[in-house]
């Protein structure tokens, strides 16, 4: 191999091998409409590009920590995707994360001592392999137009994150993103079921910002991307429901015997 896969691998990746003409010359990639790799995942990072589409369907939530990360929630419990059945099929018409639809293709760095990047893929997929079907990853030694558009997905999917990283470094400057807590209550329970662990943005401190500093965020689109944040958090209950109805939310506390 070329490079030692990193210890920690990002999420859905079981492994990660360079892509290269010697190893994986008769290599092909096939479709698929089973997204196996986002079962049981409820929540998926999404770049701040992605807010006004992804906004419509689920909310966007930030992880906690001091580098919060936006999160696609699709699911209000670990484990538990309520868009995506067992078998990976998507049961609702929803807007798909780009970090989701470049798998099992990504950018990584083969040295750590260098920023260049290279196209990798996890070789546990069963969606690239030596097929007698699918698109060809290489014409003789060099890649092929499939190949080539992988990589430019991958490379516009790292240009999308950079921008994010800037735009999340903006929030907490301000300190801006907040834990987040809300309160859903379910039929036959008493008291509300209350999630907490995820972080969004303070509305009261956003108002109270200076004008100077508003003005530029709604100039760069900044601002309209925090408000798409915001609007979605009302899709909380729609989620919540839906895990419900999937008999995979709070169960209430049977009735004292009379």
């Amino acid at each position: 191999m070329a490079s030692t896969p990193p210890a920690s691998l990002p999420l859905f990746y079981n492994d990660l091998v360079p892509l290269n003409a010697v190893e994986h010359g008769n290599y092909r990639s096939r479709g698929t409409d089973k997204a196996t790799w986002l079962v049981g995942q409820h929540a998926v990072p999404l770049t701040a590009e992605e807010f006004p589409m992804a906004q419509r369907h689920y909310p966007i939530i930030f992880s906690g920590g001091s580098e919060p990360v936006p999160l696609a929630l699709m699911g209000m419990n670990e484990g538990i995707n309520v868009f995506v059945d067992d078998e990976g099929k998507v049961t609702a018409p929803i807007y798909i994360p780009a970090y989701a639809r470049r798998y099992p293709f990504m950018l990584a760095k083969l040295r750590a001592e260098s920023d260049d990047l290279s196209l990798c893929f996890d070789p546990t997929t069963d969606l690239i392999g030596a097929f007698d079907d699918g698109e060809a990853l290489f014409d003789g030694d060099q890649p092929s137009e499939s190949c080539k558009s992988s990589l430019h997905f991958c490379e516009q999917f790292e240009i999308g994150a950079k921008k994010t990283a800037n735009f999340v470094a903006e929030l907490t400057k301000h300190n801006l993103i907040i834990d987040g807590e809300v309160n859903l209550q379910v039929p036959g329970m008493d008291k509300p079921f209350s999630y907490r662990g995820f972080g969004m943005v303070d509305e009261n401190k956003l108002r109270e910002l200076r004008g100077d500093i508003l003005r530029g965020w709604a100039q760069s689109g900044m601002l309209a991307l925090i408000y798409a944040h915001i609007f979605s958090l009302e899709l909380v209950s729609d989620v919540f429901g839906r895990q419900v109805q999937m008999g995979k939310g709070p169960v209430p506390a049977p009735a004292e015997p009379a």
